[in-house]
């Protein structure tokens, strides 16, 4: 869809952009760089929960994105963590997934680890698994109720035909979380998932990014739903066999398409709003419309940019 066919702020027919906002990039708080975030989550009180990929998680106010704490991530060693997803439960715990292993981990809001939930050896980074470094656990999201987290993998593993990536779920059993369904969805040519989040109606948004050196980001939002695909866990090779039904997605926008608002790029971008989307939370809802909310990981990079983008997404 070409951009000048839409008016407004519109970015596509389901999605408008609101504002943005570079007010946190290359900034600090309490001696601790802001930025390199990979999540946001909304917290118990409405304020914001920003996730560093540097194990860093802050907390920023709902209203003007002013950091107001900042707490650090560990390992059970107090080894540094790839922290990329980001969950709140009901009680304040936050769940952290990092792709070094991959892991999920549990912790208190002081930054104490509570528990670690299991991974099945095929997510696991290779020799241990079929994943590639780096390439593992990036979105985390509660289903409705809480009673389910679903990871969704950034990139295929091994044995699997490439662009079908495997979320896996987990169950709450009592204080624990036990191993899910997972499902298989396929991605857009060269397009890896950042990020995932769950829908009041159990259905998700899905980013979907991707990098070309000396052109930029591709960022496309997605409407998923895992409720009729079939259960992967027992799959052992997810190469198009019968049988085997996807998760079911549709297009909500392609950001490129987004109006630039006067924002800037400081590299190449097929739009300058663009940037190395990773983080997507849903603040809420306005006259049936969800507020949704992105962030970039700028990798505190010279030539990029932490900017969070406010967007209205509405679903069919």
């Amino acid at each position: 869809m070409n951009a000048n066919a839409l008016t407004g702020n519109a970015c596509s027919p389901a999605v408008s952009l609101d504002r943005f906002s570079d007010a946190l990039d290359k900034t600090t708080y309490d001696g601790a760089f802001v930025g390199n975030f990979s999540a946001l989550a909304v917290d118990r009180n409405g304020d914001l929960a920003a996730l560093s990929d540097r194990s860093s998680l802050f907390t920023l106010d709902r209203r003007t994105l002013t950091p107001t704490s900042v707490v650090p991530l560990a390992d059970e060693t107090g080894a540094a963590l790839d922290s990329e997803g980001l969950a709140v439960e009901k009680d304040g715990t936050r769940l952290v997934s990092s792709e070094t292993e991959p892991s999920v981990r549990r912790y208190f809001r002081d930054g104490r680890i509570l528990d670690r939930l299991p991974v099945p050896d095929a997510l696991r980074v290779t020799p241990a698994g079929r994943a590639t470094a780096n390439q593992t656990f990036e979105g985390l999201t509660l289903l409705p109720g809480g009673r389910r987290l679903l990871a969704a993998m950034e990139y295929a593993i091994s044995g699997d035909a490439t662009g079908i990536v495997r979320w896996q779920t987990w169950e709450r059993r009592g204080s624990h979380f036990a191993l899910g369904a997972q499902y298989a969805y396929r991605t857009d040519t060269g397009l890896g998932v950042p990020e995932v989040a769950a829908m009041p109606d159990g259905r998700l948004l899905v980013l979907e990014r991707g990098f070309t050196a000396g052109v930029g980001n591709t960022v496309r939002l997605y409407l998923a739903d895992p409720r009729h695909a079939t259960d992967t866990s027992g799959v052992e090779n997810l190469t198009g066999q019968e049988g085997v039904r996807l998760v079911h997605k549709t297009l909500l926008a392609d950001l490129v398409n987004c109006p630039s608002l006067g924002a800037t790029a400081k590299q190449p971008q097929p739009n300058p709003l663009l940037d190395n989307i990773e983080g997507m939370v849903i603040t809420g809802c306005t006259h049936g419309a969800l507020r949704v909310l992105l962030v970039s990981d700028d990798n505190q990079n010279a030539v990029q940019t932490t900017r969070f983008s406010f967007l209205k997404v509405r679903t069919p």
